[in-house]
């Protein structure tokens, strides 16, 4: 089962937490305790929460485990006029930890949610007991990743007819995808809704981009290094994170580990489920045992 919990995030914006497991751990209100450690997933740009929702129903065996659906996604706030800074989103993931009574807590992040895990890492260290980075580059991605993204957008067939039509155009039609990738298809699927005249995304495009502005233009290694707590790079082989510029990010990390997920793109956790699972399971053992 999946148990929504409301959070004030920065700025009074309301975000949709959803702790998975049946049955939930403990009341919200209360702090996890030493025996039921606390872990907070945060997804992706154009992301939610149930993406990660099989990896939280088999964390939810020995931990407390709830995805946040980050502002501007799934079903948090989408207000027109919020701040889509990188302070807001690692102020929301503050707010979750600590309105949810998880710390201190593993984060784990795909992509932009990676950088907001490693970004509260390095600011709120008592709130942070391990940093799980998946498929996130720490280098600048420059103006021109910025324009093709937007460009991207643009080439959307919206709205779609049936679902069918989502899977098929993100797994086979997309000309971002090299061969067929159901495990794409399905991942964006999640991430629409249905609309009087089809099938459109849950989120707003130009939050989007507003949102990945705020950090494609500047690297983020002088705060990567000042994560202080055990930290796993992980990275699909033919994922955006380069193996060379993974193992510098775990040189880097002052405890940094390195796992990588054969035959996986940027989806890891999607692509490969039970290779990821097999990634991460024995860094979160450590941590919690440590």
């Amino acid at each position: 089962m999946a148990r929504r919990i409301d959070v004030t995030g920065a700025g009074g914006v309301r975000l949709a937490a959803w702790e998975f497991g049946d049955p939930p751990k403990t009341d919200p209100a209360q702090p996890v305790s030493e025996d039921t450690p606390g872990v907070l997933l945060l997804h992706g740009l154009m992301g939610r929460a149930s993406h990660w929702a099989a990896t939280a129903r088999w964390l939810s065996g020995r931990h407390r485990a709830v995805a946040l659906d980050q502002r501007g996604h799934g079903q948090s706030d989408k207000p027109p006029q919020a701040s889509f800074t990188r302070e807001a989103y690692v102020e929301d993931a503050e707010a979750a930890l600590e309105q949810l009574g998880l710390a201190p807590a593993v984060l784990i992040g795909h992509a932009m949610g990676a950088l907001t895990a490693w970004q509260l890492a390095a600011k709120r260290p008592e709130l942070v007991r391990g940093v799980v980075i998946c498929d996130m580059r720490a280098s600048a991605l420059g103006i021109a990743s910025q324009r093709e993204w937007a460009d991207w957008f643009k080439a959307w067939p919206v709205p779609f007819a049936t679902l069918a039509d989502v899977r098929k155009w993100f797994g086979e039609d997309d000309p971002w995808v090299e061969r067929p990738n159901p495990a794409r298809g399905e991942f964006y699927a999640e991430v629409m809704h249905e609309s009087p005249d089809g099938w459109r995304p849950v989120f707003d495009h130009e939050q989007m981009l507003r949102s990945r502005e705020t950090w494609v233009y500047d690297a983020h290694w002088e705060e990567l290094a000042q994560v202080r707590c055990p930290a796993l790079v992980v990275r699909g082989v033919d994922g955006e994170l380069g193996r060379a510029e993974a193992q510098e990010m775990v040189r880097v990390l002052p405890l940094g580990e390195y796992a990588e997920v054969a035959d996986a793109g940027h989806l890891v956790h999607y692509d490969q489920p039970v290779a990821w699972r097999a990634a991460v399971e024995p860094f979160l053992d450590a941590v919690f045992t440590a």
